[in-house]
């Protein structure tokens, strides 16, 4: 399937359907086949692309596909762009960073401001860890719409 005919499915499903979360996803899709279309891709990449995009969709098979297929496909080919080519999406770095900086802001709050009472310690880690993580990833997404590697 080619890329411009991955896009036309995607913005026929959407057109058909009323649904919030399938409109989400299938408008991931239309803006991540469009930002690939903008790029200038060799042959051989273009053939890549297109047969990661095949794969985890099968479009062309009989089986009616639900919204989890959907994100499943979404989430596949969004891994694939970026081992492969080192493409992110935009917000990527920032929503990792804010999920990790909670992660590591709960054992920071624990373990130095348990000088505190512990839920007052613990809601202090998160904070500061999702204050980090913010800044840390808003300057990774930064680097990376800078260098070109943002879809």
């Amino acid at each position: 399937m080619t890329l411009q005919n991955a896009l036309n499915y995607f913005k026929r499903l959407e057109s058909e359907t009323t649904r919030k979360s399938e409109i989400k996803v299938y408008q991931k899709f239309i803006q991540i086949l469009t930002g690939l279309e903008h790029r200038d891709w060799s042959d051989t990449e273009v053939e890549s692309i297109e047969e990661a995009l095949d794969a985890p969709l099968g479009l062309y098979t009989s089986t009616t596909k639900d919204n989890k297929f959907f994100v499943r496909a979404l989430k596949q080919f969004q891994n694939y762009l970026k081992d492969t080519f080192s493409l992110t999406t935009k917000r990527y770095y920032t929503n990792m960073g804010v999920g990790l900086g909670a992660s590591f802001g709960i054992v920071f709050g624990t373990v130095f401001l348990s000088t505190f009472e512990r839920s007052l310690g613990i809601s202090y880690g998160i904070t500061l860890g999702m204050i980090i993580g913010l800044i840390i990833g808003h300057y990774l997404d930064s680097q990376a719409k800078a260098s070109g590697r943002m879809i």
